[in-house]
């Protein structure tokens, strides 16, 4: 599980080091490449994580995993024939469907494999991959255009005219596939055997995802709300309104309408969902929303991911630009501090975040509280130290205490619902990191970027203003998650209660 999430994030963060490329290449913004890696990634794989979410608690989950790895790679490889803004945002669109198959899957095996004493620590292992992955890709991408360079002076005698960067999208995509192949051939655990929880076999899983995907894409989104009755349906109109009138307005105020009409597609289509499930599934509604360390926790740990996102992907574009590195020293530098910094950190975060919970019912909130503490200062000296030693040293350092929430995260939502609902309850999880973190993240420092460019800054000063301004949202975070030290301990003791309460069979 852990290689398919280094290959998850080798394809999706290497357009970070291929960023300064892409621009020249395509004539694009700032703002536009934040869009390419995190919006036209985010919505899709919010959206399509929901459907795929409840197929994995419903089917054999090493088999979509496999499907899923099979797909992100061909979109991965088929980045590389892009030739403008349009058609890139397309395969980064399909590259988001098919890694949405892969963490709710991952999460509820894991889930299923090990015991809950070791559920944050298991799955900070597995999370590793995002930072394994993440440096893999920017070491790659940098040697492979700075080689593809060296091999091809004049581009127009490269095989099929292709740009460094596009080479870059061919060499990581490609073995994917065969990395699919292993995977279909992985032991598929009973659900629910960590607990000693039975959990029933669905007759129809495709049928029970098919409705989900009813459910959460548009414009499908009103044949579902038409059936649940028309005051759903009026319902449903009307938030779509409002929600376009929000897009609207964002666009007339500060342009880029792809990302504001993605966004609003996205976040319509999960209110769809959310307002389906409230009918369909009323035990797994009440479990996810009408928990009050749920809603605490979904909306903290996603300002984190803010952070992480956003500065994780603008790093090495800020390194160009602000410090004229090398492109080929900046991808090995800030690829082993992303691989070996976040590799200890997310692992060292769930083993503590385990070791505390198992004397404190809060540990795992614990660990997630200090991250903010000790990541904004490290990220502001990353951002404004003048010796680049001190700079690289800030970095591993910010790459060591920012991811250390993940496992904690993880543990956290999987503890608070039912078996069957760990897959569906990790996907809603994963859409809030993906719209907060992953698609307001690199496109609004970005976005910040050309706004202090267009005002006279330099290219490396506006980068270093957008980033320092995405810190504060670490400040955000502690607003959500202290409320949940007085709300936790009292749902944990009482799930069960709860769940039987809401109509569950337990």
């Amino acid at each position: 599980m852990v290689l398919v999430y280094v290959f998850n994030f080798i394809d999706r963060q290497i357009i970070s080091i291929l960023a300064e490329e892409i621009k020249a290449d395509l004539g694009i913004t700032d703002a536009q490449i934040g869009f390419l890696y995190g919006t036209a990634f985010a919505v899709f794989y919010a959206v399509f994580g929901i459907p795929l979410g409840k197929l994995a608690d419903v089917w054999t989950r090493k088999s979509l995993i496999s499907v899923g790895l099979g797909f992100w790679s061909v979109m991965t490889a088929l980045s590389g024939t892009a030739r403008n803004f349009g058609t890139l945002s397309v395969f980064r669109f399909g590259v988001g469907i098919g890694e949405a198959s892969a963490t709710p899957a991952a999460f509820s095996m894991l889930s299923d494999y090990f015991s809950p004493k070791v559920r944050a620590t298991v799955l900070a292992l597995y999370s590793s991959g995002v930072y394994i992955g993440a440096g893999i890709g920017i070491f790659l991408g940098g040697v492979i255009v700075d080689t593809w360079k060296d091999w091809y002076p004049d581009p127009t005698m490269a095989p099929f005219g292709l740009a460094g960067w596009q080479a870059a999208f061919f060499v990581v995509g490609l073995p994917g596939l065969l990395m699919a192949v292993w995977v279909w051939t992985l032991r598929e655990p009973r659900r629910g055997q960590s607990e000693g929880i039975d959990t029933l076999v669905e007759p129809h899983p495709f049928r029970v995802a098919g409705r989900e995907l009813v459910a959460v894409l548009p414009p499908l989104t009103l044949l579902s709300a038409a059936r649940n009755g028309g005051k759903a349906l009026l319902v449903n109109v009307l938030a779509g309104l409002f929600i376009a009138a929000i897009a609207y307005g964002l666009i007339e105020w500060g342009g880029n309408p792809a990302q504001w009409i993605a966004l609003g597609i996205g976040v319509y289509a999960a209110f769809s969902w959310t307002q389906n499930l409230r009918v369909r599934d009323p035990a797994t509604f009440t479990m996810i929303f009408r928990s009050r360390t749920m809603v605490c926790v979904t909306l903290g740990f996603p300002c984190i991911a803010f952070v992480t996102y956003g500065v994780g992907f603008w790093g090495p574009p800020f390194m160009l630009r602000a410090h004229a590195v090398d492109l080929s020293d900046a991808a090995i530098i800030l690829g082993l501090s992303a691989a070996v910094g976040g590799l200890i950190g997310v692992a060292g975060g769930g083993w503590l975040s385990d070791r505390l919970r198992r004397r404190y019912v809060n540990g795992r909130l614990y660990v997630g509280l200090a991250v903010p503490l000790l990541a904004l200062p490290m990220g502001l000296i990353f951002l404004h130290a003048e010796t680049l030693w001190v700079v690289y040293a800030a970095n591993f350092a910010f790459q060591v205490v920012s991811p250390m929430w993940i496992g904690g995260a993880a543990g956290t939502v999987n503890d608070m619902v039912m078996p069957r609902m760990r897959a569906i309850a990790s996907a809603y999880y994963i859409l809030m990191i993906t719209f907060i973190g992953l698609a307001l993240g690199p496109f609004l420092i970005g976005q910040l970027s050309d706004s202090i460019a267009d005002a006279g800054a330099t290219s490396g000063d506006a980068l270093r203003g957008g980033m320092e301004a995405g810190l504060m949202m670490l400040v955000a975070s502690l607003v959500f998650l202290i409320p949940a030290l007085w709300v936790l301990p009292r749902e944990d003791a009482n799930r069960l209660e709860r769940a039987r309460a809401a109509g569950e069979k337990v």
